[in-house]
């Protein structure tokens, strides 16, 4: 991912549309069901984007991004950054014009889902109640549904259109044809109404369906089962669960029906109930998910002990990591914030992310900086570093820039004092320092190196 100054200047222009009419209860579901999800900027971005149309319009004037900071007292980063949240809820779509060194943007304005559209997502639910806990979502089920009317022991004696109205054939009904023009739209123009949401997307490349139905070739179900609908379910609950394929493959035989059809609200159930088993009745996070099988670099059994340490950063979430390297102890949430933001703004993998926590925290006394993990995660994202091998290694041939980075944070913070300490450093890393030039090895130091080496694979075996 580019930087925002990347993508945009405070001078650039933008128009705002919308695809329908964003009506008043709208505001309320977003308040109240969005906002904890993308958060506070998210929702004033969006509602700032929203009064530039007037009533009943679906086009605003054109405005600079200059203007729009000034509205919302924020920087452009932080609008750069609100303006993705939005685009990947399916809240806001972006559309960009370059002429010369400057760029228009379009950005159009989508409804949020309907509340029962959200309520049974199967992923946004699931996120908001982790964020706002038991109490605060049977709360907001509350506001958002209401008592069912019952039609029992009642009849429908509704009269339908033709039994109240008739159509008098006594005067013609041929139109002429500039009547006909008359009654059409001109070509560049739409009707105001009503757009429907859209549900988050984009989840199948997540996926690996190839290796999912290899798994089902000796079994009944059928390819015309993966229907659009049933595809992006399993694609979206791999995601949100970190189901794997042999895993999901199991799901799958459990919820076909007699129709041979995949019962898509059995296996939502299904794959709830696997997680909650798996991670001891824990519902996810975005820092729960661990790194997709498809972005796994070793198929063979691990041997050195930097393979058996790339699988183990492979299979284990940010979250379980942090834990990992606190002793156990639960980590904090501007922690976890932080490695939220850098999964969902710098869109890294799980397990990259995974190399970058061990990489901070051990040169940053086990804490976890953030504009040192931004500035990180903003390097390997432009890198397009997917895998842990990759981001292994690129961290060991940019180790002496990132190390300029921290000695500059560091001086800015303490002026001309340097203090003087033995550097830490991932054991991965430290494999990879270079030997001293013009040094002689004895009989001795191979001694030496094989007892450390020993050590080495007896810790990680001991981890495993």
């Amino acid at each position: 991912m580019q930087k925002h100054w990347q993508q945009i200047l405070p001078i650039d222009r933008y128009e705002v549309c919308a695809s329908g009419l964003i009506h008043a209860y709208d505001r309320k579901v977003l308040a109240l069901l969005y906002q904890p999800l993308i958060g506070p900027v998210c929702f004033s971005l969006y509602l700032t984007l929203l009064s530039e149309l007037e009533d009943n319009r679906l086009w605003s004037a054109s405005s600079s991004h200059h203007a729009l900071m000034s509205t919302m007292a924020v920087n452009l980063r932080e609008i750069f950054e609100a303006r993705t949240k939005l685009e990947g809820i399916g809240l806001l779509k972006a559309w960009k014009r370059k002429e010369g060194e400057e760029s228009s943007f379009i950005y159009e304005l989508m409804p949020p889902l309907s509340p029962k559209a959200f309520f049974t997502d199967g992923m946004l639910n699931i996120y908001l109640y982790k964020k706002v806990g038991k109490i605060q979502y049977a709360k907001l089920k509350k506001t958002f549904s209401d008592q069912c009317i019952s039609h029992e022991h009642f009849q429908d004696v509704t009269k339908s259109f033709h039994e109240v109205f008739i159509s008098d054939h006594s005067e013609s009904l041929y139109l002429p044809e500039d009547a006909v023009e008359d009654m059409s739209l001109e070509e560049e123009k739409q009707f105001i109404t009503r757009s429907s949401a859209e549900q988050i997307s984009g989840f199948e490349g997540y996926f690996d369906f190839e290796l999912l139905f290899s798994g089902l070739k000796d079994s009944f179900i059928s390819i015309k089962a993966f229907t659009p609908k049933v595809r992006e379910t399993i694609a979206k609950l791999s995601f949100l669960y970190g189901i794997d394929s042999l895993n999901m493959k199991n799901l799958l035989l459990d919820v076909i029906d007699s129709s041979d059809e995949i019962d898509v609200e059995e296996l939502r159930k299904r794959a709830r109930d696997w997680y909650q088993i798996e991670y001891n009745a824990q519902l996810p996070s975005l820092s729960s998910h661990v790194q997709p099988p498809q972005l796994h670099t070793q198929s063979a059994e691990p041997k050195t002990p930097e393979e058996k340490h790339i699988r183990y950063l492979e299979n284990v979430s940010p979250r379980q990591r942090l834990i990992d390297l606190s002793g156990g102890a639960e980590p904090s949430r501007s922690d976890l914030q932080i490695i939220e933001d850098i999964l969902l703004n710098q869109q890294l993998t799980p397990g990259v992310t995974n190399v970058l926590i061990e990489y901070v925290m051990m040169k940053s006394d086990m804490r976890l900086s953030k504009a040192y993990v931004e500035k990180i995660a903003g390097h390997w994202a432009r890198k397009g570093i997917k895998t842990v091998k990759e981001a292994m290694d690129l961290a060991k041939s940019e180790h002496r820039q990132y190390q300029s980075w921290a000695a500059d944070k560091k001086t800015k913070k303490t002026g001309a004092k340097k203090p003087i300490r033995t550097e830490i450093v991932p054991d991965w890393l430290k494999d990879e320092e270079p030997a001293p030039a013009n040094t002689e090895i004895t009989g001795k130091d191979i001694e030496e190196r094989k007892r450390k080496l020993e050590e080495k694979l007896k810790k990680y075996q001991d981890r495993g």
